[in-house]
């Protein structure tokens, strides 16, 4: 009897566990459509693009790069680049395929986006590009965010600057544990950062989805590559959207 109580107890904080676990994928999964992205680029981008030339609501459809670029309803200047292929996320095979089209190069390409937005240059460094893990989005379409970086995370990453090289280190930024590495602009034009973090971090193709990333740029004008690892029941979701600022307040004046 004593014995059969003990492991009663036991399993009662797992079973709490559990049922949180399974609470929380319900509670998250079951208020939206994770397809939207999706249903919006394949029924709407590239369906108007084709018949009046009119890829709204997206700004571009650019079938033979691969892409397309909106504007995200949250914050002034935020937009979003995505495939205009069905790429679920970082987990997606097609990513690591040695001619997958460098989205992130491609999203630092359209920046300009955000200029045009809030009518006047944008230094760089206040600028920033992120993709979620498969645990920390929302939706199943790979997208990246275009928007500013927070001043307290640009301040942080200024610190750091003389710290960062071409290895692999890790700095707790936002209470989280990012590995960092500095590229050159010819280094991050030429591999994909999907690919890079694959190979230099020795990620295997199954555990990709527990990533998410992050770029911007240093003061001497190399890039910051950012890569943040998922952990178990949600304790890290790896979400670097969370070091941006989708209002802008870094701007000012701000948008």
């Amino acid at each position: 009897m004593k014995q059969s109580t003990k492991i009663t107890l036991i399993g009662l904080p797992v079973l709490a566990i559990i049922g949180a676990v399974a609470w929380w994928f319900l509670a998250t999964n079951s208020t939206h459509n994770a397809n939207a992205l999706w249903q919006l680029i394949s029924q709407r981008c590239v369906v108007g693009l084709a018949k009046d030339g009119n890829p709204a609501p997206c700004t571009k459809v650019d079938k033979a790069k691969g892409y397309v670029t909106l504007k995200d309803r949250n914050g002034p200047l935020q937009y979003l680049l995505m495939p205009v292929s069905k790429i679920t996320g970082t987990e997606s095979p097609a990513l690591l395929q040695p001619h997958a089209p460098q989205f992130f190069s491609l999203a630092w390409n359209e920046r300009q986006l955000l200029e045009e937005k809030y009518g006047r240059p944008i230094d760089d460094q206040a600028l920033s590009l992120a993709v979620n893990s498969a645990f920390g989005r929302t939706q199943n379409q790979l997208h990246i965010h275009i928007s500013c970086l927070r001043a307290d995370i640009r301040a942080q990453l200024d610190k750091l600057a003389p710290q960062l090289n071409n290895q692999w280190q890790q700095f707790s930024l936002d209470n989280s544990d990012y590995q960092i590495r500095s590229l050159s602009h010819d280094e991050f034009y030429a591999q994909s950062v999907f690919q890079r973090i694959a190979s230099e971090l020795n990620i295997d193709s199954d555990d990709m989805g527990k990533y998410g990333l992050a770029l911007t740029t240093l003061a001497d004008g190399r890039f910051a590559l950012l890569a943040l690892r998922a952990s178990w029941f949600g304790m890290e979701n790896a979400s670097p959207e969370l070091i941006q600022d989708h209002s802008c307040s870094i701007l000012d004046p701000a948008p």
